[in-house]
């Protein structure tokens, strides 16, 4: 049932976007130059960009059919896509505050090494101050997909027997449950498999019998024979 939502493959996604976002906090960082307490700065920048989300989510988990700037309309859902709302998600918690916690340190050594990218900076001579709020946004948005990365292969990894013994949520509970972002403005189709083609030969095809087929070897065979008995009589006429 998972497998069959586009959604839910889109989401895997996020797994190479999440190191270009890296990177874009390194270029975001390198055009700056580091303030007079450069550990605070990183730690309120983390707390605000990452540790913020990663509690928000671990209240609300991100919705499974929601790509953060656009989703899937709630009133048009399917029961399918209600059930799969329905997962646990205790797996995706865990990834959210995992990731988070991971995050720290990754922001650390790249603003610790930003100056190495100061030729390729995206805003060169710029604030320490804006590059560090436009480096917030950035964060959360990474925490997010490494919740929706986790939901989506927990998704794809239940078995469907487990997965169509879950109660459809109601559109209020996924309202009130699930953090819900995006314009709702994604309707796509399910997946669906190739069907194999099982047709039986027509009854009017012609069918050689097998008795057929033996009698035209037979019938071949001694052909050559008489055609060879033939010769030798011409000649003893002769």
């Amino acid at each position: 049932m998972a497998r069959r939502e586009p959604l839910i493959w889109l989401q895997l996604l996020g797994a190479a976007a999440l190191p270009l976002e890296a990177l874009l906090v390194l270029l975001l960082l390198a055009g700056a130059d580091p303030g007079p307490v450069p550990g605070l700065e990183r730690l309120l920048v983390w707390g605000i960009g990452a540790l913020a989300p990663a509690l928000l989510l671990s209240r609300r988990p991100a919705d499974g059919f929601s790509l953060l700037l656009v989703q899937a309309p709630l009133q048009a859902r399917t029961p399918a896509q209600r059930s799969l709302s329905a997962a646990p998600q205790l797996l995706p918690r865990i990834a959210a505050a995992v990731g988070a916690a991971l995050l720290l340190p990754t922001l650390w050594w790249i603003d610790r090494c930003a100056a190495l990218a100061g030729p390729m900076a995206l805003l060169p001579e710029a604030n320490r101050l804006v590059a560090l709020l436009l480096t917030v946004p950035v964060l959360a948005v990474m925490v997010w997909q490494l919740q929706q990365l986790a939901q989506a292969i927990d998704l794809l990894l239940r078995s469907p027997e487990s997965l169509a013994s879950l109660t459809p949520l109601s559109f209020e509970q996924i309202e009130s449950q699930r953090l819900c972002l995006g314009l709702p403005l994604l309707l796509l189709e399910p997946l669906s498999a190739p069907e194999i083609s099982t047709s039986k030969p027509s009854a009017a095809e012609p069918q050689v019998q097998p008795s057929t087929a033996r009698v035209a070897v037979a019938v071949e065979v001694e052909k050559p024979a008489e055609e060879h008995n033939g010769s030798d009589l011409d000649q003893q006429i002769d």
